[in-house]
C-alpha cells in the first residue's frame, strides 16, 4: 500500500531523513515513533506529496507520488497534528466541500457524515462555523473529513492530540476497522502505550535514521515499547557524545 524506498530529505546541509526504507501493506496499522525533530512529520508530508525530496521514491498503491501526485492523492487521506481548516465555513459545509473535491456521491457522503459525526459527537455542532470549534472539535472534523472518501491509505501525525478519552477510543476503533477492511494506516505518535496496543508494526526513527522496525513482537521481545524506545534513544545520545569528544 505504501512503499518508502531510500527516502532522503535535506534542508541545506542538514539531512532531515536519511535513506529511509519502509513498506506498509494492506491491513496494517503502522506506528512511527521518534523524538521531536527526528523526521516523522517530514516523512509523512513527503508521502502525501506536500513536500519534495532529494533521493529515493515513494509509492502509494504502486503509484509514484512524484510522477503522478494527483492519482496518489485520490487514494490517501492526511490528518496533520494541527489541522488547518477553513474557519469561515460551517462544519457541514466543510465536509461537503471535501466530499465535492473527491467526487463522493450524495448518498455516500450523507451516510458517512451521519455515521462519523455521530460517533465523534459532532452532529449538533456541524451547523456552527469552524472558527467557533475547540481544538478537539477541529481534530474530530479533520478525522471525519479524512474518512469521507473512504481512502485506501490514511496518514496521521499525532492523531490523538486534543481528543477526549471517548473520541480517542472511537478513533482507535475506526483505525482498526479501516485496516480490517483492507486499508492501511501510517501514523506518528508520542503516546507509546497506545502505539504498543494498537499497532501491528512499528518503526523507530532517530535523527532521520531508522533504528528499529518490524512487528511488535520482533521489535519489543519481552520489553515494553517505552523501554525499547528509551534504550535506543540513550544509546543514540551516547554515540553522539562519543563522536563529539
Amino acid at each position: 500500500m505504501l512503499q518508502i524506498n531510500e527516502f532522503t530529505k535535506r534542508y541545506g546541509e542538514k539531512t532531515a531523513v536519511d535513506h529511509l526504507t519502509l513498506h506498509i501493506t494492506p491491513g496494517e496499522i503502522y506506528g512511527f515513533i521518534g523524538h521531536n525533530g527526528a523526521g516523522k512529520t517530514t516523512t509523512l508530508k513527503a508521502c502525501t506529496g506536500l513536500l519534495s525530496f532529494d533521493e529515493g521514491e515513494i509509492l502509494v498503491d504502486g503509484v509514484s507520488v512524484t510522477a503522478d501526485p494527483l492519482e496518489c492523492k485520490k487514494k490517501i487521506a492526511y490528518i496533520p497534528d494541527n489541522p488547518d481548516l477553513y474557519e469561515f465555513l460551517t462544519g457541514i459545509k466543510y465536509l461537503n466541500f471535501v466530499a465535492d473535491i473527491y467526487g463522493v456521491t450524495a448518498e455516500d457522503r450523507r451516510a458517512r457524515i451521519e455515521k462519523y459525526a455521530g460517533l465523534f459527537s459532532l452532529t449538533e455542532d456541524l451547523g456552527q462555523p469552524v472558527s467557533s470549534y475547540s481544538h478537539g472539535m477541529k481534530q474530530k472534523l479533520a478525522v471525519i473529513g479524512a474518512l469521507i472518501h473512504a481512502p485506501k491509505l490514511i496518514l496521521m501525525d499525532e492523531p490523538f492530540v486534543g481528543l477526549d478519552p471517548i473520541a480517542a477510543h472511537n478513533l482507535k476503533q475506526v483505525m482498526r476497522e479501516h485496516c480490517d477492511a483492507g486499508g492501511a494506516i501510517f501514523f506518528s505518535t508520542h503516546v507509546l502505550e497506545v502505539a504498543e496496543k494498537l499497532c501491528d508494526k512499528v518503526a523507530i526513527i532517530r535523527r532521520g535514521q531508522l533504528v528499529a522496525h518490524g512487528t511488535m513482537e520482533d521489535v519489543l521481545g519481552t520489553a515494553s515499547l517505552e523501554q525499547v524506545f528509551l534504550e535506543l534513544s540513550q544509546n543514540g545520545a551516547e554515540a553522539v557524545a562519543d563522536a563529539e569528544m
